[in-house]
């Protein structure tokens, strides 16, 4: 009689998952140290939302890199056209026709036209991402030098209005050095990048460009033989970057208040950074939508603790680049021993009846 116990039907976990896992411990242990050694400004709820608050523009422009190096490409045009929409919006809105809406009209506009222009050129063309979003910085840096060269402050009140406000939460915040609690206050750009992450996850998740795109940036050859339009999803995967640039520079203005040449200066790279530390490969076909504001978050957390420290501000690019040089390493020591059979981890039970669930 065969008393063998019949294996569970355990599932591996995924690449994708699996590094972002990583990285949002790495993440949690780095902020516990930030907390640990300076509680006075970090342990702060309000401190952890500014962070989301005052780098809303590059998690937003991270969300968008991340969703083309997931297919195989990528952009290094989003701070240009960032720093392009920035300046767009406030001469708009310095203008005798300036509102606030025509503003978020022209912003998506421009991150469209954008996103149209490098999707056909990379997709249909299949000229190399790189050149054609190197030409787009090219483009974006010079339009906005035509259109103003000094800082251009927006002073329409309905703008002011709507920089100004904030989201106050009663029942979270904190005490004061003078024992008064001040309530948390969030600004609205925290607020969409909340929105975004959710529907962009989402839309990863379960709808079929998420599934298409992943294969797409995995093997471009097997989705198409898969019978996977490979060209429109990567021009998709472009136009979503694009439109994400262009919320990315309404909401760095309205954050700023001004335009400026300098706007978003150096912004693609940085957000290139964030989406490996946050999980998502060079290579394709692996990331998590969830990993983006993690390394962001990240990175904005070393360049913080730097500061608090006293250090020289050279030394914030030092520790950004060893800390992306470091999450290269380990995707890659992670993903190749995952090739093996004496490397896999699978899922825990409840984690895996809640994939079920959905």
């Amino acid at each position: 009689m065969n008393h063998t116990k019949p294996a569970k039907n355990r599932e591996a976990i995924s690449n994708s998952n699996l590094l972002f896992f990583i990285a949002a411990g790495i993440f949690v242990l780095m902020y516990a140290l930030a907390i640990l050694n300076y509680p006075g400004s970090f342990l702060q709820f309000q401190t952890f939302f500014d962070l989301f608050s005052l780098n809303a523009p590059l998690i937003i422009l991270t969300l968008g890199m991340s969703i083309v190096m997931i297919g195989g490409g990528i952009d290094i045009s989003v701070g240009a056209v960032t720093g392009l929409v920035t300046m767009s919006c406030a001469v708009f809105l310095e203008s005798q026709m300036g509102s606030v809406g025509g503003a978020m009209l022209l912003s998506l506009a421009i991150g469209l036209a954008f996103g149209l222009l490098h999707g056909y050129l990379i997709a249909y063309l299949e000229i190399q991402p790189f050149i054609i979003t190197l030409a787009g910085m090219f483009l974006a840096n010079g339009l906005l030098t035509t259109i103003h060269k000094d800082p251009l402050n927006v002073t329409l009140p309905e703008f002011i209005a709507l920089r100004d406000f904030e989201f106050v939460i009663p029942w979270l915040g904190s005490q004061n050095r003078l024992g008064i609690f001040i309530p948390l206050e969030v600004k609205p750009g925290a607020v969409v990048v909340v929105v975004l992450v959710l529907i962009l996850a989402g839309v990863m998740k379960w709808s079929r460009f998420g599934r298409n795109l992943y294969a797409v940036g995995g093997n471009s050859q097997s989705a198409l033989m898969l019978g996977i339009n490979v060209k429109r999803t990567r021009f998709f995967s472009y136009l979503v970057c694009g439109l994400l640039s262009g919320i990315a520079g309404f909401v760095y203005i309205m954050t700023t208040g001004a335009g400026n040449v300098g706007n978003a200066a150096g912004f693609e790279m940085k957000a290139i950074a964030s989406s490996i530390i946050g999980g998502t490969m060079l290579t394709g076909g692996v990331g998590n939508i969830f990993g983006s504001p993690i390394g962001a978050l990240t990175l904005l957390t070393i360049n913080e603790l730097i500061r608090a420290a006293g250090i020289n501000s050279n030394f914030q690019a030092i520790g950004s680049g060893l800390m992306l040089c470091i999450f290269i390493v380990l995707q890659s020591v992670v993903v190749s021993l995952r090739g093996r059979d004496a490397f896999k981890i699978p899922l825990p039970a409840w984690l895996l009846s809640w994939r079920k669930k959905t």
